[in-house]
């Protein structure tokens, strides 16, 4: 998620410029393979795994530093990534849910062995491996995949793009200041007030459902979608760094600009289940 609080202007005026050109060259790369889905989809989230998972090395598995990164840890990491993508996409969700339980498993088993610290093998293969799950199986239903993962983008972007803009115009006191500084209270409501706007579109584009209920699913989202930026800045000030990468120009790394949408997507999913398994669009979209 993006930082929300008041800089100088002309900073300010820089990084969004810098924000947006990223925006721009990525955006329509995330909507193109959404919109083509099955294995397209998919080669999109496992180019993205083999950044995630080296970043996720980084942050939790550098036992001197961030810069003394252990290949046999990423490809790990890596492994449990591919295997996943594969079967979910393959309409095996279940199965991936096992087989990453299974690299978790092993890796366990090797660190217990050498007497390493079980933590980072805990935190990172769940943080990889169940998003990559909850995306696949959302986008794989066949009526109504495609609308979940445009909302489910729409929401985390305009969460972001309404707490970059509310927090710096309005700013205000800060939402959690030992964590992420420059969080706002401010920055908050303007990313549900965008995610509210997006469910209220979503549902009458598909012309299904209650607009009212999924804008305050979008209310929801929102503080998944905080929980998860809090959750990933933790890593970072444990890891002694700023940001998780360098790849994207404006925001850092890969898990720098995706720590929101790996909360979501869990979430969704979740949702989905509890709601309605069979189809997990409709389980994330329409309500009552």
């Amino acid at each position: 998620m993006v930082e929300d609080a008041v800089h100088p202007i002309t900073k300010a005026g820089s990084d969004l410029k810098t924000r947006v050109l990223s925006a721009v060259v990525l955006a329509p790369v995330a909507l193109g393979a959404a919109w083509a889905g099955s294995w397209f989809f998919s080669a999109l989230l496992a180019a993205a795994t083999l950044i995630m998972a080296w970043e996720l090395t980084r942050l939790l598995y550098a036992a001197h530093g961030p810069q003394t990164v252990g290949f046999r840890d990423a490809a790990g990491l890596m492994l449990a990534g591919f295997a996943v993508i594969v079967l979910a996409t393959a309409g095996l969700p279940g199965a991936a849910l096992a087989a990453g339980g299974a690299v978790l498993a092993f890796a366990l088993a090797g660190r217990s062995w050498n007497g390493r610290s079980l933590f980072p093998a805990l935190v990172a293969y769940p943080y990889l491996v169940l998003p990559l799950i909850a995306l696949i199986w959302l986008r794989n239903d066949p009526q109504l995949g495609l609308a979940a993962i445009l909302w489910l983008l729409a929401t985390v972007w305009a969460i972001d793009i309404g707490a970059y803009f509310a927090g710096r115009f309005i700013g205000g006191p800060k939402l959690a200041p030992r964590i992420s500084p420059k969080k706002t209270w401010a920055g908050l409501i303007g990313g549900m007030m965008g995610a509210a706007m997006v469910g209220m579109g979503t549902s009458l584009w598909i012309g299904l459902g209650s607009p009212v209920l999924l804008a305050l699913i979008g209310v929801g989202m929102t503080v998944i979608e905080q929980a998860g930026d809090f959750f990933e800045s933790a890593l970072k000030r444990r890891a002694g760094v700023k940001d998780s990468g360098t790849l994207i120009p404006g925001h850092g790394g890969i898990l720098d600009r995706v720590d929101g949408l790996v909360a979501v997507a869990i979430g969704a999913a979740l949702l989905a289940l509890l709601h309605n398994a069979a189809h997990p669009g409709a389980g994330v979209l329409i309500w009552p």
